[in-house]
């Protein structure tokens, strides 16, 4: 299976920390923004509406490696792989690559839940989105 989806974008100074490095924390940002970007692709969001109901893709679980610094200016690009899809959640991973080597890796596993009433509940991922997701 894995699904890929690669954009390519330049390092904000806004995203650097005093020494011009990529502070850590923008590391995440920019994997939601892969993602968001992954989903448009595919014709979906990470809010949506399906089937008459409000669906939501929230986090269960971020992680990330360093092997090297990015820098201001810098054309960053961000590699989304889809690693599974499940019955209820799908996780996907992050290639931070410069100049074609890795320089970060991130990991994510997202939920699909639908929202009522201000409160979310996991369901199982319903088999149209679960087909664009693996495609």
């Amino acid at each position: 299976m894995p699904t890929d989806y690669t954009i390519t974008r330049p390092v904000q100074f806004a995203e650097t920390d005093m020494a011009g490095i990529v502070h850590f924390a923008n590391y995440f940002r920019m994997m939601e923004e892969v993602e968001h970007a992954f989903f448009r692709s595919i014709g979906l969001s990470v809010s949506m509406q399906h089937d008459g109901m409000h669906i939501g893709w929230p986090r269960v679980s971020a992680a990330c490696e360093y092997f090297g610094p990015i820098r201001f200016e810098d054309d960053v690009e961000l590699k989304l792989r889809v690693t599974k899809v499940g019955e209820k959640s799908f996780n996907y991973e992050v290639d931070f690559v410069l100049a074609g080597k890795r320089m970060a890796l991130g990991k994510i596993t997202s939920v699909c839940c639908v929202l009522e009433k201000g409160a979310m509940r996991a369901i199982p991922i319903p088999p149209a989105l679960r087909a664009k997701l693996a495609a």
